[in-house]
């Protein structure tokens, strides 16, 4: 596969930051400092990214969107991101196909010298119109600059060997193991999938986190007045406008970065809405977002934690977007794979299940709530909502029967169908079947 250079895409994801890595070997301050003139300005860049990103200091979407990579030149800026975004989405991949050329395979590289490594392996293996000689002599000059001059030249004769090698051949059938690492993912992770949604999904879905998202695939409006969202985000806040197309007051309990909160003031303009997030920096930028859409003015921001909201008013219309490991989403935040665990999950988890209890108790009588994550993993979906309901006297609403409306109303594009992605009841977005992200929506209404 081919990466592209293009611009990174904003995200309308909600995941955290999962898990630590651990520090850098190399040292503490920005190569830069001591990169002669001769690196290419995008290879430094992605360099230094990716430092920050792997000593935990920062999501690679935010510092692509930073001043000093803003200062760059548009081609610049393209193939930083090209680097970026493909060498997190491949890393695994790469480090295997490295090892093979290494003259002790179970040595551990200090970090500058793996991360050099791994750019140069990159546009090798995946990019064209690349000069391999420009690729040798930036990977080489990185090294050195990282403070790792003794490496120069096991990079060069890595990257030598690599730049001449035949490229590997799929294998008629793949183990897991096998295709998880061939297709950058951690194996843990890919046999989860191929637990839950079988192996065929769960290849589909590796195959698609190696790509860009394509947005505006499944929805027959994109750009103009609406926010720019991610599909599987855009039809989660798209059924929960026709859940209640009457509601008269909505709350949004874990709004930032807003997108779902603004197609929610769109659709419903009749309503109030209040959109409330526990992160004070996080919502200040929603709420600056907000405020260039005409449509926002009904719509009130309140900096709370959604298992404490202040007041004692009751909803109509709740969307409770959890924040998750945000595993469906691994396409465009391909540096999730790298930080988390599987013992995450169970913290998230007692957290997804404080929320929504809490959120539950400010439905209005008749009113409904939509639960949703951009998680692959049961734990984080279907185990909360029937932990959460089970002895109590609330309804799950069918989302078959809501789909049809967002096609009568023209919303979805003439031909989109998502019945494949109804599992009891509750909606299920695979990347790689549906054309989206990984979501997860359940509906519950409350007795009248």
């Amino acid at each position: 596969m081919k990466q592209r250079s293009s611009p990174p895409k904003a995200s309308d994801s909600k995941h955290k930051s999962t898990g630590k890595r651990l520090p850098s070997s190399g040292p503490k301050s920005s190569p830069a400092k001591n990169a002669p003139a001769k690196i290419a300005p995008a290879r430094l860049a992605a360099f230094e990214i990716l430092t920050l990103v792997g000593e935990g200091k920062g999501h690679s979407d935010e510092l692509l969107h930073s001043p000093h990579v803003n200062a760059l030149s548009v081609e610049d800026r393209n193939l930083a991101t090209t680097l970026v975004m493909g060498v997190l989405r491949w890393q695994i991949a790469l480090d295997a196909r490295i090892r093979t050329l290494l003259q002790r395979p179970e040595q551990r590289l200090a970090e500058p010298v793996a991360l050099a490594l791994r750019i140069g392996a990159f546009q090798l293996l995946h990019l064209d119109r690349i000069p391999a000689h420009a690729v040798l002599s930036d990977s080489v000059e990185l090294c050195r600059a990282a403070g790792q001059p003794h490496a120069t030249g096991m990079v060069n004769a890595i990257l030598r060997k690599l730049a001449v090698a035949q490229r590997p051949g799929q294998r008629v059938f793949e183990s897991v193991a096998a295709f998880s690492e061939r297709l950058g993912h951690p194996q843990w992770l890919a046999e989860r999938w191929v637990a839950a949604y079988g192996r065929e999904n769960a290849l589909k879905i590796c195959e698609a986190d190696q790509k860009e998202p394509d947005e505006g695939s499944i929805f027959t409006e994109y750009g103009g007045d609406l926010p720019q969202i991610d599909d599987g985000s855009r039809l989660v806040a798209e059924l929960a406008a026709v859940a209640v197309p009457d509601a008269k007051a909505i709350w949004d309990c874990c709004a930032a970065p807003g997108g779902k909160t603004l197609i929610l003031a769109r659709r419903l303009a009749s309503a109030e809405v209040t959109a409330s997030d526990v992160s004070a920096r996080r919502l200040a930028q929603a709420e600056a977002r907000f405020r260039r859409y005409d449509y926002s003015q009904h719509i009130r921001c309140a900096v709370a934690d959604a298992t404490a909201l202040p007041g004692d008013q009751t909803f109509d219309l709740i969307l409770c977007d959890v924040p998750c490991s945000g595993t469906g989403t691994l396409a465009r935040n391909p540096e999730i794979r790298h930080r988390l665990k599987p013992e995450e999950l169970v913290r998230q988890a007692a957290r997804q299940r404080a929320i929504l209890k809490a959120a539950l108790k400010r439905l209005a009588a008749g009113g409904r709530l939509v639960y949703s994550t951009c998680s692959l993993e049961p734990e984080e979906c279907e185990l909360i909502v029937n932990d959460v309901i089970e002895g109590t006297n609330l309804d799950r609403v069918p989302v078959e029967d809501l789909l049809p409306r967002l096609s009568a109303a023209g919303v979805l594009k003439e031909g989109t169908d998502l019945a494949a992605a109804v599992q009891d009841g509750s909606l299920r977005t695979l990347p790689g079947v549906q054309n989206c992200d990984g979501f997860f929506a359940a509906i519950l209404e409350a007795p009248k």
